[in-house]
């Protein structure tokens, strides 16, 4: 028996030892399996960075100074979209520029104007004075999935060409623009931004821009967000043709407003919300179709209108001096009027 004992012994010993090593084996597999996963992601953004880096451009501004007053000067970042040196980049970094010049990252400065500059999606289009340049291919934001790793390029607080990873992390946020209106669909992403990076280009795994990175969260960590590039695929491409985005507006000053659940019900209204008409301009469209100061617009076309987003929203897209059907609740009536939307002039005319 106690031979019979020593033998078992000395069998157990030799199983845990081949154990051990099979679970060194599996181990060193794993770490060889993360360390060529690693790898590839390195390869994967060195190419995409090596890609689009020279399309990127650092974005120098001089604000116009009075009598008196000391020269401002800005900073940000921009991405060329055709060789013959057209910029896409934040509005808000050019705006109020006396003065702009884009750095290339092969060391050369040009000086560039404004082509076109839209603040409702905080897009702009500049001109610089080359041709042949590298340049950036837009994707399709459309595609974008959360988690899926995108790289920002920049030149954050005056470093060139600086390179940062992350993920995105929710699609189809909003943001208001300076102006107040609502920036849809934006892109969040963790990939860290600072000061600068307003303006530069975030890229996927295949090198296409599929933002324009446009805000950071001063109190928080591993939040940004860039304006879609389908958004700056359409804005780039109104202030390249004519030097501004045509937007609809029924010449009106308008609120958001809670109406009683009673007069909801009473017009069939889906919500308890509408758009009330605070004032008309009396030669714009809807002055002339008989749209009231006091009116409750609720509906347009076949969209039901329940805040100022929602006519914002429509008018973006509704073509200039296409006749429109408006609905509006005036008292008990609900009246139709149709109404031929004028092109925006200015900020104040919706």
């Amino acid at each position: 028996m106690a031979n019979e004992s020593e033998a078992g012994r000395e069998g157990r010993r030799a199983e845990e030892q081949s154990g051990a090593e099979d679970r060194r084996c599996q181990m060193n597999d794993r770490h060889a399996a993360d360390v060529e996963t690693l790898d590839a992601f390195s390869r994967a953004v060195a190419a995409v960075v090596r890609a689009v880096a020279p399309a990127v451009v650092s974005i120098v501004t001089r604000a116009r100074a009075g009598r008196g007053e000391e020269e401002a000067w800005g900073a940000g970042s921009g991405v060329v979209i055709a060789p013959d040196g057209y910029i896409l980049t934040n509005a808000h970094v050019v705006d109020g520029a006396g003065a702009i010049r884009a750095a290339f990252t092969d060391g050369t400065t040009r000086p560039a104007a404004v082509v076109g500059s839209d603040p409702p999606t905080d897009l702009a289009v500049l001109r610089a004075e080359a041709s042949g340049l590298p340049y950036a291919v837009l994707g399709d934001s459309d595609e974008l999935r959360v988690g899926q790793v995108v790289i920002a390029i920049g030149n954050p607080l005056g470093f060139d060409s600086t390179v940062s990873t992350g993920v995105i992390s929710a699609l189809g946020r909003a943001l208001r623009s300076r102006e107040g209106r609502l920036i849809e669909n934006i892109v969040q992403h963790t990939a860290p931004l600072n000061p600068g990076n307003s303006g530069g280009p975030l890229v996927d795994s295949r090198g296409q821009v599929v933002g324009i990175n446009t805000a950071i969260i001063a109190i928080a960590q591993g939040i940004g967000f860039a304006i879609p590039s389908k958004t700056a695929n359409w804005t780039a491409s109104q202030l390249m043709a004519h030097g501004k985005v045509r937007r609809s507006h029924l010449g009106v000053v308008c609120r958001t407003r809670r109406i009683a659940r009673r007069l909801a019900r009473y017009h069939n209204l889906p919500t308890e919300y509408a758009v009330e008409v605070v004032s008309v301009d009396p030669h714009g469209p809807a002055a002339a179709a008989g749209i009231e100061t006091g009116d409750l617009i609720v509906r347009i076309a076949d969209q039901d209108i329940r805040d100022i987003d929602a006519l914002h929203r429509f008018l973006t897209v509704w073509p200039v001096g296409r006749p429109v059907r408006v609905e509006v609740v005036r008292g008990k009536e609900r009246i139709a009027r149709e109404v031929v939307p004028a092109e925006t002039a200015s900020p104040a005319a919706r």
